[in-house]
């Protein structure tokens, strides 16, 4: 198997409070790869340590491949134009200015406004281009599409497709379930300083199980019930509801979200 990272047994403390015990998982090459956690799980400081920004106690981190790291917001001088923090950054990474992927990413339309005058969406792209400036091998984002709308999100996903496709690893951190969903390859899930899942979307789903809401519209009213198994609840709703002489007008069913999953299996709650 062919890593871009490898972490073993690391652990960091802030004074008495351990943040990561010991956690151990790998990144493959090319993969796109999430990190999640609730607040507090050591999301931020499991991705700190690997991006090189804060120091560890003890275990190891292996990086294979020069690394870019995507800017949060607010993380450039107001009246800075888009192209001179292009050029600084070139410069400070000794890198060539790649023109196809500042075209790509939009960055010809925004050479007159200042950082402060940019969107939330032009923002976002502009620090991925920074990231990107040195040709990186592995590409850290950090809620890439957060305040962004629908358009601006399937925008910023086709770049991210398309980095992987250059042979590119990502390492994704996000809040948006539906996201992860439909980027990600692997994800791991971290909890109170441990590694409670790592695996594949699928595979989160198979161990947790699929949820299901079912929302039945009869003549006594409108009525929402969850259920893991939706053919025997189905035929016990059905039935029940024939016994008492009520008549279904209208079955809707909806498939429990990865963010459902998610936060129960974060909680501990999964087998």
């Amino acid at each position: 198997m062919n890593l871009a990272i490898q972490i073993d047994r690391l652990k960091k403390s802030y004074g008495d409070h351990t943040v990561l015990k010991g956690v151990t998982f790998n990144v493959i090459k090319g993969e796109i790869f999430a990190l999640l956690g609730v607040n507090g799980a050591g999301k931020t400081t499991a991705l700190e340590c690997m991006e090189g920004l804060r120091k560890y106690d003890s275990g190891s981190i292996v990086v294979n491949g020069r690394m870019g790291i995507q800017l949060q917001s607010a993380s450039l001088p107001a009246h800075i134009k888009p192209m001179e923090a292009v050029r600084l950054f070139a410069r400070w990474n000794k890198a060539k200015i790649d023109d196809s992927m500042l075209a790509a990413l939009g960055m010809n339309e925004l050479t007159k406004k200042q950082y402060v005058e940019l969107s939330t969406g032009q923002k976002r792209r502009l620090h991925l281009a920074l990231a990107l400036i040195s040709d990186p091998d592995i590409v850290f984002l950090d809620e890439p599409t957060a305040g962004l709308d629908v358009e601006g999100r399937i925008a910023l996903h086709d770049q991210i497709r398309k980095l992987r496709a250059q042979g590119k690893t990502i390492i994704l951190a996000s809040h948006d379930m539906t996201e992860v969903e439909s980027l990600c390859d692997r994800i791991a899930i971290l909890n109170d300083g441990n590694i409670v899942f790592f695996g594949t979307v699928a595979e989160l789903t198979a161990k947790i199980g699929k949820r299901y809401t079912l929302h039945i519209k009869t003549e006594q009213g409108d009525e929402s019930i969850e259920s893991d198994n939706i053919g025997d609840t189905m035929l016990t709703l059905l039935e029940s509801f024939k016994q008492r002489g009520i008549a279904v007008l209208d079955i809707k069913i909806d498939r429990g979200t990865l963010e459902q999953l998610f936060i129960e299996i974060a909680r501990g709650n999964g087998n």
